[in-house]
């Protein structure tokens, strides 16, 4: 595959989530829907809206494109929060607060994003549930950070070289819109079938 240019910011919540669907996703160009994402779609669809307005002290814009030159990331924003000097990502997820960490990730790539374009330390996002209507404070520290640029890394590796990660069952794939291609169960028993005989 051809070196990349720039790596799409949902592409770390993809691979943080499974690696096996992020290759099907951005490498074979693969994707279903389903309940879910059907949902995800439509929030996004509302929130990604164009608007620049002034809410009390808290200043927002939706709707805009994210870049780092130094992490190679590109990406649009929910919603973008200014207050009080202090500059912030939203990110809009459809269900209630999951068990991983993709979320945070997503975030901390938009919050890499805004510290290169405006030059200020950006220490804190949100992610905004739209099942609970809750907001869930997200601290850009430095654990959070390594685990974001060590996913960009591997991301930056997988669209490189297009190698396909193998699929593992998780609880993950309950849900995942993806899970009919991969058939990660049946995977495991061929291959434990093929070792056998």
């Amino acid at each position: 595959m051809n070196q990349t240019e720039y790596i799409s910011i949902a592409a770390l919540n993809q691979y943080a989530y499974c690696p096996h669907r992020c290759w099907r996703m951005f490498c074979a160009g693969e994707f279903t829907d389903n309940q879910y994402t059907i949902e995800g779609t439509t929030l996004h669809d509302r929130v990604h809206t164009t608007s620049d307005v002034q809410r009390g002290e808290t200043w927002q814009v939706r709707a805009i494109w994210l870049k780092s030159e130094q992490y190679k990331l590109i990406g649009k924003s929910d919603l973008i929060e200014a207050e009080s000097g202090q500059v912030y990502p939203v990110e809009y997820k459809r269900g209630r607060k999951g068990e991983w960490d993709n979320d945070e990730l997503q975030v901390c790539a938009q919050a890499l994003c805004l510290e290169e374009m405006t030059g200020q330390p950006v220490n804190a996002g949100y992610i905004y549930y739209a099942h609970s209507h809750q907001r869930q404070l997200v601290e850009i520290n430095a654990e959070l950070r390594q685990s974001a640029i060590a996913t960009i890394e591997a991301v930056t590796n997988l669209l490189e070289t297009g190698i396909m990660p193998k699929a593992i069952y998780s609880k993950r794939c309950k849900g995942c819109s993806l899970y009919s291609q991969c058939l990660p169960q049946t995977s495991d028993k061929v291959r434990s079938y093929q070792e056998a005989n």
